[in-house]
């Protein structure tokens, strides 16, 4: 099993008592407090760990492209529900806001009627239990219309499980002369237990050592967001929409044979690592997640399936390349009439860059095959 020397002894020291006081505990719990325990944990602590100063970046830091088609997505929404006087949406997990102030901006500028009506919140997750749900705290008199969410249910924690020998174990975390290391044990629950049947996985024909991710606070984030879309139960025949962008897939593109060692990743300044359990509370964990469990959570709390596509299919719907081509136009024409001259090439260079955001977004090998989720209700 993986074994990691001590770093973060303060956080560290924390799970070290913890496993102390109750013995190994749930891959599950140790992301937890590794990324939510107050005081300690990687998203409850400092600044922002994202973008290019950061550990990671998301498709705002990339381009003002992402928010204009959002508000253009969300502009279409506005208008299937009758363009209301009033149009509140809910962003969880806005981090540093961006997106909202990038959609706003696009509103004021191309669109001042459903600018006026757009009423744009945002929520962000302040502990651990904010990771399942997070808004209820944020709830008002009146209900959002859409929530959305970019790169949030990634950030979950995860239950890890393993086969050996056709049995389904589950990855544990325990303590070994001052060192952290994982231990097999039998899955904590029935719903670890009986995840991967429930989507029908021949995970016992995938062989030894082969592993996979359980994100449980999905399931219940999806519960939580459907009851807060729905509102108030003398209101529950509004309609609205919840959003969700992520990187994954539907279960059984996700649960494969080929993908050994599950999804399970770590980032510290912009370097991917695979040691989870090294430098808790300074380091993103994420695991791809199973859109097939949100649609199904979703439908069983009266949510309908209107779309599920990649990112790159969903930008062009709303017109990325469209918007590109129209700058192209604008604001580079002396591109076609002195590329020679130094203003030229200048302009070139800046074209180049700004092209190049766009297929950043958009690449089918990257941030283009995130998927997009719309539910409604």
């Amino acid at each position: 099993m993986k074994d990691v020397s001590l770093t973060s002894i303060s956080l560290q020291q924390r799970i070290i008592e913890r496993i102390q006081r109750e013995g190994p505990i749930t891959f599950a719990d140790y992301m937890r407090m590794a990324l939510y325990e107050p005081g300690y944990g990687y998203y409850v602590t400092g600044p922002a760990k994202m973008g290019w100063e950061g550990d990671y970046y998301t498709s705002t830091d990339i381009s003002h492209f992402f928010a204009n088609c959002m508000g253009r997505q969300l502009k279409q929404m506005w208008e299937q529900l009758g363009s209301p006087a009033s149009f509140p949406v809910l962003e969880q997990g806005a981090g540093r806001r961006h997106l909202a102030q990038g959609v706003r901006a696009w509103a004021e500028q191309d669109s001042p009627t459903f600018s006026a009506a757009l009423d744009y919140r945002t929520a962000d997750i302040h502990a651990g239990q904010d990771a399942v749900g997070g808004a209820d705290e944020h709830r008002t008199s009146t209900s959002p219309a859409v929530i959305l969410s970019n790169e949030l249910v990634d950030a979950f924690p995860v239950h890890v499980v393993e086969v050996r020998n056709s049995f389904l174990y589950e990855v544990h975390i325990d303590v070994r002369e001052g060192r952290l290391y994982e231990v097999l044990d039998e899955p904590s629950t029935p719903e670890v237990a009986n995840y991967l049947d429930t989507y029908k996985i021949p995970w016992t024909t995938f062989g030894d050592g082969w592993r996979a991710e359980i994100n449980l606070d999905a399931l219940r984030w999806m519960e939580r967001t459907a009851q807060l879309l729905l509102g108030p139960l003398s209101k529950r025949k509004r309609h609205g929409f919840i959003l969700a962008i992520d990187y994954g897939d539907r279960a059984r593109a996700l649960y494969t044979r080929y993908r050994r060692r599950g999804t399970l990743a770590c980032y510290f300044q912009h370097q991917l690592t695979e040691r989870p359990l090294l430098r808790p509370g300074e380091q993103d964990i994420t695991a791809h997640v199973n859109f097939s469990a949100l649609i199904d959570a979703g439908r069983r709390h009266g949510l309908r399936l209107n779309s599920f596509t990649t990112q790159r299919e969903w930008l062009t719907n709303l017109g990325i390349y469209a918007e590109l081509e129209q700058i192209r136009a604008r604001d580079f024409a002396v591109i076609d009439t002195a590329r020679a001259t130094d203003q030229g090439q200048a302009a070139l260079f800046q074209w180049y860059n700004l092209r190049q955001r766009v297929t950043a977004l958009t690449d089918p090998a990257g941030m283009g095959n995130f998927k997009v989720l719309v539910l409604k209700r």
